[in-house]
């Protein structure tokens, strides 16, 4: 069973080090102690959080639900770069930046600005995925 340091969880969730260990105080988490002695939060456990939170910024996303994508980031505009014809578009998403290549048109006609609410919906033919062992 895969289990994180409350430093390593607190990174992954995007909270602070303290935000963990409140949660477990509620008995929102579960901590126990690893070989060395240090608290841990079991992997599974940290998974179902991380899905449950990520499920609260849905709200914000009118669209949620209702698309074929099924990888979508909702999160806010933090650089826009543009030229006559294309632009680049980053978004910070919880600790995901994602940037997009979108038409300077489309950066107008949704009003794209830093500190503009806004989502990034993937669609791929290809996912790659790596284990950490």
């Amino acid at each position: 069973m895969t289990q994180l340091r409350i430093s390593e969880a607190a990174s992954l969730l995007g909270v602070s080090d303290d935000t963990v260990r409140r949660w477990a105080e509620q008995g929102r988490l579960s901590l126990s102690q690893d070989a060395s002695g240090r608290q841990v939060v079991a992997g599974a456990q940290l998974a179902s959080l991380a899905q449950e939170l990520a499920s609260n910024t849905d709200a914000l996303d009118p669209a949620a639900g209702h698309r074929s994508a099924r990888n979508h980031f909702t999160g806010l505009v933090t650089k826009v770069t543009s030229d006559v014809v294309m632009s680049q578009v980053e978004l910070q998403c919880g600790p995901f930046r994602v940037v997009s290549l979108i038409s300077t048109e489309a950066v107008r006609e949704l009003g794209l600005e830093v500190g503009s609410l806004a989502t990034a919906v993937v669609k791929a033919t290809n996912v790659t995925v790596e284990a950490f062992r």
